[in-house]
């Protein structure tokens, strides 16, 4: 009988198409759920961390902590969490879809800029190329630049998303250096959960029934599961591949924002969008030996 088993390195890549299609549909729940973002924060947190906790239980994986001074950086980096969802969350209700995502794409640039800061690493051409055409990526997408645009300011605020996700990504990488990245991810969604509930409570923005069981999707598929798979597939595929195939998270994004939420969005945003897209191509180049691990949409 014929063996149907793929090969481990094409059952990855199967796996990575699927998480990165699953984290394109995450920024409709912006549009799905009438809620204020902090409210959205805290419920797509909680099922996820008590998604991962099951996954740890099931793994037979402990969750302990070595000492305060880890506790406190995986809390901080959850606070940073929390920081980038409520900007990406904010932008995408402020605006449509399409403007969200492509401003937080910027991200992977961030990264390449700031961990020659923060890490005593050297600067590249291609870095500050990856930067340049950011801006004229940012440039085209941008309606005009009066703050009294709420496109304008929607875009800022997935600019800003997307460094903070930059600075969530650099605290992971000393992170993992100690802890299983399941350990680390339910840490950081317990932390985000605890950080959004005040807000959520001062605000009395409690979801609904209906909302609850989007959180709950929100949280479980669309969070846990493809966090889980990136990973799992970033043991067997190469970086950079890697890379390129979540670079194309924010064009699955707007396809799905097309089909499901009929916004079509403009020419100049379709263009800036793939400037922004070649501006992360090159910065993955210019780091090649290194891995987006931890994923924030």
């Amino acid at each position: 009988m014929r063996d149907l088993t793929l090969p481990a390195s094409k059952q990855s890549l199967i796996e990575l198409h699927v998480a990165v299609l699953l984290l394109g549909m995450t920024g409709l729940f912006g549009k799905f759920l009438n809620l204020n973002p902090a409210a959205i924060i805290a419920g797509r947190s909680l099922f996820t961390a008590l998604a991962i906790y099951a996954l740890l239980r099931w793994l037979q994986l402990g969750i302990g902590v070595a000492n305060g001074g880890q506790r406190l950086l995986l809390a901080a980096s959850g606070l940073v969490l929390a920081a980038h969802w409520f900007a990406f969350f904010y932008a995408i209700q402020l605006s449509t879809v399409a403007i969200g995502v492509v401003g937080f794409s910027t991200y992977p640039v961030f990264v390449t800029l700031l961990e020659p800061l923060l890490f005593g690493e050297r600067f590249k051409w291609l870095d500050i190329a990856s930067g340049v055409l950011v801006c004229a990526g940012l440039l085209l997408v941008a309606p005009d630049l009066d703050l009294a645009n709420a496109h304008t300011v929607a875009l800022a605020w997935a600019v800003a998303s997307g460094f903070i996700l930059a600075l969530f990504t650099l605290l992971n990488r000393k992170l993992v250096r100690r802890h299983h990245f399941l350990v680390i991810t339910f840490y950081q969604h317990g932390a985000a959960t605890v950080f959004a509930l005040p807000p959520v409570a001062l605000l009395a923005a409690w979801p609904d029934a209906g909302q609850l069981w989007l959180l709950a999707l929100l949280g479980v598929v669309f969070t846990a599961i493809p966090q889980s798979l990136l990973v799992r597939a970033l043991q067997r595929v190469r970086a950079q591949l890697a890379s390129v195939i979540v670079g194309l998270e924010p064009l699955y994004a707007i396809v799905f924002a097309a089909l499901l939420l009929h916004e079509i969005p403009a020419l100049t945003t379709v263009l800036g969008a793939l400037v922004i897209l070649l501006a992360v191509m090159l910065a993955i180049k210019s780091h090649a030996g290194g891995k987006y691990r931890n994923h924030g949409s």
